[in-house]
């Protein structure tokens, strides 16, 4: 059952995502893009859709919270680190300058794939490639240094 409602939750996700445009990087680069407001050109279209995310997510979260269990597991898994360090800092400013180079960022990259171009097949290549040499450096980082 959980494969099932997982399976379901990433098709409407995905569907959201190609219907919003999300999957097509010259619409995500033509909303960053804050110069072509000087020019006209600026499609503030996804900034809708980000509210709709977020007006959707908040209500989902307070409907959460309030069953005290998730439906299809023991209890939330919610992060025990709530401060801001180098590594999240890092880490948020790399998605930024991806998505702001590329206009994909992971969800609609996946979802491009079904696209039949090539774009987004090397997007998530690179980005595989750059999550396998983030675990290979956190591990050699965690192993114990011998001297």
């Amino acid at each position: 059952m959980r494969i099932a409602i997982a399976f379901g939750i990433g098709l409407v996700f995905g569907l959201g995502l190609v219907l919003s445009g999300m999957s097509n990087p010259a619409k995500v680069l033509n909303f960053l893009d804050i110069a072509a407001i000087a020019r006209g050109g600026w499609d503030p279209s996804l900034a809708f859709v980000m509210a709709g995310a977020v007006a959707v997510t908040f209500l989902g979260y307070r409907l959460a919270w309030r069953r005290g269990q998730p439906l299809l597991a023991e209890q939330f898994h919610l992060p025990r680190l709530s401060r801001l360090d180098l590594p999240l800092v890092g880490g948020a400013a790399l998605f930024g300058v991806g998505w702001g180079l590329a206009g994909f960022c992971p969800g609609p990259a996946f979802t491009a794939l079904g696209l039949g171009r090539w774009e987004p097949v090397l997007f998530v290549a690179a980005m595989l490639a750059g999550m396998a040499a983030a675990r290979v450096v956190a591990a050699r980082d965690a192993a114990p240094q011998v001297q």
